[in-house]
């Protein structure tokens, strides 16, 4: 193994001794910032702000400032003061639940239950609403569709596919024409 080799990987054993050595939960004053564990936001203990990475809120009691969570679901059957972002997941907002705030879902999709406010906005991006019809917005309610983004790929892609597929057609065609047949053998009489 070469001495360049062996410092990269002597490198990456530390990185990831690093991080498996790092606290896996931050929690300042009121706020929580997990990596890998779930946050679970009890009736009787509020949560300020809270971040989660790879991991899930859940969130039964009150949660006074902002949720922003990658790669995780938010489960709401309380409230919310702000606002709950959340990139590749879904925000779950049981019945009678309030979010004072926006809801911004980027690849996710929100589900809202019966009698669910929300004081703000609700924006999807690349997902899909599933929102029970008495659900009240204080604000706007923007959706983009996957559809916006994957309809031109896709006819981009069924393009492709039939030039190339046109193109070893008549290529195999040539192949073909020039290469001589034998004559059958004809019997004799």
């Amino acid at each position: 193994m070469s001495t360049r080799m062996s410092r990269r990987l002597l490198a990456v054993c530390l990185f990831g001794a690093a991080l498996a050595a790092a606290p896996s939960s931050v929690r300042a004053q009121d706020d929580a910032v997990q990596f890998f564990h779930n946050i679970d936001i009890s009736p009787d203990e509020p949560v300020g702000d809270a971040v989660c990475f790879f991991c899930n809120v859940h969130i039964q009691g009150k949660a006074t400032g902002d949720l922003v969570v990658f790669f995780g679901n938010v489960r709401l059957s309380g409230e919310s003061d702000g606002d709950i972002v959340d990139f590749f997941g879904s925000v779950t907002a049981a019945d009678d639940s309030s979010i004072r705030g926006d809801v911004v879902t980027f690849f996710g999709s929100p589900h809202l239950g019966d009698s669910v406010k929300v004081g703000g906005d609700l924006v999807t991006i690349f997902g899909n609403v599933h929102a029970s019809p008495t659900v009240t917005y204080g604000g706007d309610h923007v959706s983009i569709s996957p559809w916006v983004i994957g309809g031109p790929f896709l006819v981009l892609f069924l393009i492709i596919y039939v030039i190339v597929h046109e193109l070893r057609s008549r290529r195999h065609r040539m192949a073909m024409a020039a290469y001589q047949m034998p004559r059958p053998i004809q019997p004799q009489r």
